[in-house]
């Protein structure tokens, strides 16, 4: 008998999805850890939680049944895949190009956004632009600054509600693109589940916030971390991201995971004095027509 060729499947449905590919996502919290977040965000707040137009999901199945890779996209977003070949990346573009999705960019391992991003533009047209290089990083032991910086960490509240959300903005700003999400509906979901804390002076002026997404399958990842321009280099980053990391150690997480922009060697080295350790390198593509 012939074999059968994995094949890419769609829906819009999340239920079915992660009935079909929760397994599998939880089976690699780490390299999975955006799908993991963004299906649990939608199970929470529902498929308008990313925007007004209903997600999208795909998942690859073997002959035998087996899920081997996924997709998402919830629109206005870019497409995150997992790590698959060139081959079946091709195969999941020929897909989406045929139900006449219009994709913005793509997000996932290096390969496999670099595979998908050159199988897009030959089957839409669209002209790929490598805009990002990331780098997937977990804690190993943590090691706080020491000495720290004056000062404490200290959980965000609803009164700080403005300043979160400005700095989330400028953060969105300077890492060159505009905010994923309203600055103030962010900073208020946030701060509703505790997910923001600032390090502070001795005089109670914040000077830097590291955020914390929600445990899912085991892993906590850190995001965002800010500190405005004119107070960098004195540590506050650095101190606040150990105090996040330290919290979510103690919330149980089995996996503390945060993703750097490669092209920002000062926060890629802060994040390895503190003790996070690299695990797998990551790009966004973007597509224009």
């Amino acid at each position: 008998m012939a074999s059968v060729a994995p094949d890419w499947h769609l829906t819009r449905d999340l239920e079915i999805f992660l009935d079909r590919a929760g397994s599998f996502l939880s089976s690699q919290p780490a390299l999975h850890t955006v799908q993991l977040t963004v299906t649990d965000a939608l199970g929470r707040s529902g498929s308008a939680a990313f925007g007004p137009e209903p997600p999208h999901f795909a998942w690859l199945a073997d002959r035998d049944g087996a899920v081997r890779a996924t997709a998402l996209r919830t629109p206005p977003y870019d497409l995150n895949m997992t790590a698959t070949t060139p081959e079946l990346a091709d195969a999941l573009a020929a897909r989406l190009s045929e139900a006449g999705h219009a994709l913005p960019g793509v997000h996932g391992p290096a390969d496999t956004a670099a595979g998908f991003a050159g199988a897009w533009e030959r089957r839409s047209g669209a002209t790929a632009q490598l805009t990002t290089n990331q780098r997937l990083y977990r804690l190993g032991t943590l090691t706080p600054p020491d000495p720290a910086p004056p000062g404490r960490a200290r959980p965000a509240t609803r009164d700080d509600h403005g300043l979160v959300a400005r700095w989330y903005a400028e953060f969105c700003t300077a890492a060159g693109g505009r905010a994923h999400h309203d600055p103030d509906r962010w900073a208020e979901g946030r701060l509703a589940r505790g997910g923001i804390t600032f390090w502070e002076t001795p005089d109670g002026t914040p000077v830097a916030m590291a955020g914390a997404i929600p445990k899912v399958a085991g892993q906590i990842r850190v995001a965002p971390v800010y500190t405005p321009p004119a107070l960098r280099g004195r540590g506050y980053a650095s101190a606040a991201t150990a105090a996040v990391s330290r919290a979510a150690l103690t919330a149980g997480a089995d996996e503390v995971l945060l993703f750097t922009d490669l092209a920002n060697p000062t926060s890629n080295a802060l994040y390895q004095r503190i003790g996070y350790r690299p695990v797998r390198d990551f790009a966004v593509h973007t597509f224009r027509a």
